[in-house]
């Protein structure tokens, strides 16, 4: 990106947001009008013919000229111009405070505020409601841009379009509050006929009113929901919506519904989430996410560090700067840093003690701005890609046996799927019975707790079929939630069963430990193994061995293995090894740490018992016979061969 192009909001010189058209006029020379506003406006059409106001009115309107009617043609063209034209009606009327000087100034917009401005008019332009998610990096003006470009919108297109401003808490949403204000204290009076005040609506204290054009803005924030929510909404600017906080009573989600239920699908309206990043898995990461993948009605932008003007140091050895890139560095030159931009970067790395806080702070890309500061485990760019195969379920329920039984050897009788939207077993293939494969399934199960505040419990199904002609295990059905462990085992036997007897593993440490405190191990598993043909079990520790102590059901975590399984996990990531349909799978591995002490584990207030199953699962899958066909006379591919997850 290049910051010397010439730019010039009042001629419109430079400008890229919109298509405009050259105009000559003698009074201001050449000027670059919004294109629509020359194509719907005849008599901007005869003025630019004219090439003068003084012209115009003695050729095209057959007026005196006098300089009371040149005023007024001045004056009508200031007024049509600011409806087609945010960017000259930004720096015309428009006074902010520079956040280097703490100068009142002109709302010029800068190169990154332009590129939001330009998604804002597409969709303003083409008769759209206006819906973006802007993922920010640092300070670049993009919430002031927002809330200027809805005051635009209030003040001069719409009458008794009211507003919502609301911040993750109360100070932030007034310092937006505020620049609103400013903006109005200092705007042409003549405009509207009136100086503009924000004024208090029915004694309320968090709702103001602008009178000329009977449109309210509410303040509010997320610590506060009730203070937001109304109705007779047009427009909503969230602000750090990433901040936003959920608990018991209150969710991000509902709050945001809450609101936007009640802004109608019309042309000018406006709703924009805006947030740095703080990790994934959260309301706004997945609302990104969902954007990104064309599953929202909101349209994604990230502005990376090399795009903010500030962000460049001047260089004075540029081959020299171009022999000595990192990797990481030409990885940014891809991207469209510049010299002086990569210059700057590289000072400022050496601020920071780790590269990843970096990376956090001046994220280049929006895959970096969800990273965590911690010491990643997988590789970020490795589970982005795995997500493109990522995908809701086909079906959605529950396996029940024709006894309704939930524990016991009656629990297996005659099982049948049963559909409900609010089952807790998502399945993307059903069980293959056309085919007799040996080895086929893994059902790979992670033990949690009870109660809903504890970890959940996993279950996860792996299907190995593409394996035999060298593709990748492919996880097709996941069952998570919280339950008591005997209901838990029988229901992982179910769907092992209802997977062609898959090999059932455990992760037994949790009933283990539970069953050693009532002096009875692995009781659970044992009463499983009566009833169930295929259930994984390890071997005893070799001093047991010796005594002829049997084989121990289910896997045992301990530092040693768990070492080898996330290992053996990095490397599948790395590899693209297997291919993952639940997208909140990725969103843990993209959360997994290791710790100071060295142990693996979930970032604070993340988990990883998705993560566990699969990883398990995976290690097991690596370390048993492969598939193979047990009867060659009715063995034919699943699908084509074309269309293999390889």
């Amino acid at each position: 990106m290049s910051f010397t192009e010439p730019y010039d909001p009042v001629t419109g010189e430079g400008s890229d947001v919109i298509p405009r058209k050259e105009i000559k006029i003698e009074e201001f020379g050449t000027l670059h009008i919004p294109a629509d506003m020359y194509e719907e406006n005849g008599w901007v059409q005869i003025l630019s013919q004219e090439k003068s106001y003084k012209n115009l009115l003695e050729n095209g309107l057959h007026q005196q000229a006098t300089p009371q009617l040149i005023r007024e043609i001045d004056r009508q063209f200031f007024l049509l111009r600011i409806k087609y034209d945010f960017e000259f009606w930004a720096i015309a009327t428009v006074t902010i405070k520079d956040k280097m000087t703490s100068v009142d100034i002109p709302f010029l917009l800068n190169k990154s505020q332009r590129k939001l401005l330009k998604l804002f008019e597409q969709q303003r332009r083409a008769g759209k409601p206006i819906r973006v998610i802007l993922l920010k990096s640092r300070q670049w003006g993009g919430s002031t841009l927002t809330q200027i470009y809805m005051a635009w919108i209030q003040l001069v297109h719409k009458h008794q379009w009211n507003s919502v401003i609301a911040a993750h808490h109360k100070d932030s949403s007034l310092n937006i509050k505020a620049m609103y204000t400013k903006l109005l204290d200092n705007y042409p009076s003549w405009i509207l006929n009136s100086p503009l005040k924000f004024k208090p609506f029915e004694r309320t204290q968090n709702v103001y009113y602008i009178p000329q054009v009977s449109a309210r803005v509410t303040i509010g924030s997320a610590e506060k929901p009730n203070s937001v929510r109304g109705s007779d909404i047009a427009m909503a600017h969230f602000s750090e919506v990433a901040l936003y906080e959920d608990t018991p009573k209150k969710r991000t989600a509902d709050l945001i519904a809450s609101i936007c239920s009640s802004i109608p699908m019309v042309p000018y309206s406006v709703i924009v989430m805006e947030s740095t990043a703080q990790g994934v898995g959260d309301y706004f990461h997945t609302e990104y996410t969902n954007a990104k993948d064309g599953k929202s009605d909101k349209m994604p932008l990230f502005i990376p560090w090399y795009d903010i003007e500030m962000y460049q140091t001047p260089v004075d050895d540029y081959k020299r700067l171009i022999s000595s890139f990192t990797d990481y560095e030409r990885y940014l030159w891809k991207l469209g840093a510049t010299l002086e931009g990569i210059a700057w970067y590289r000072d400022m790395r050496k601020t920071y003690q780790e590269e990843q806080q970096m990376k956090s702070e001046f994220p280049s890309d929006d895959v970096e701005a969800f990273a965590n500061t911690g010491e990643r485990v997988f590789d970020r760019y490795a589970i982005h890609r795995m997500r493109e195969n990522t995908k809701p379920p086909c079906w959605r329920g529950e396996l029940q046996s024709d006894t309704h039984s939930i524990t016991g050897k009656d629990s297996l009788r005659e099982l049948s799927f049963k559909e409900d939207t609010t089952g807790l077993l998502k399945v993307w293939e059903k069980p293959d019975t056309e085919l007799d494969i040996s080895n086929r399934y893994i059902v790979s199960v992670d033990i949690g707790g009870r109660s809903h505040s504890a970890d959940w419990s996993v279950i996860s199904v792996i299907d190995r079929y593409w394996t035999m002609y060298g593709g990748k295990p492919e996880i097709v059905a996941s069952w998570r939630g919280h339950i008591d462990h005997d209901i838990l085992a029988w229901k992982a036997t179910q769907i092992a069963l209802w997977y062609n007897t898959a090999l059932l593993v455990f992760e037994s440490n949790t009933l283990e430990t539970e069953a050693s405190d009532q002096g009875d191990a692995e009781y659970i598993l044992d009463l499983v193994a009566a009833s169930y043909e295929n259930l994984y079990a390890r071997q005893s520790p070799p001093s047991q061995i010796k005594e002829g102590a049997p084989a121990r059901w289910g896997f045992h975590t301990n530092r040693t293995t768990k070492s080898m399984v996330i290992n053996n996990q990095i490397q599948i990531i790395r590899d693209n090894g297997y291919i993952e349909r639940e997208e909140e799978v990725l969103d843990e591995h993209d959360t997994y740490e290791k710790k100071k002490n060295g142990a693996y584990g979930a970032i604070e207030g993340k988990h990883d018992d998705l993560l566990m199953s699969r990883a398990i699962g995976l290690y097991i899958s690596g370390s048993i016979d492969p598939p193979k066909v047990v009867n060659k006379a009715v063995i034919r591919h699943k699908k084509p061969i074309s269309e293999a997850s390889f």
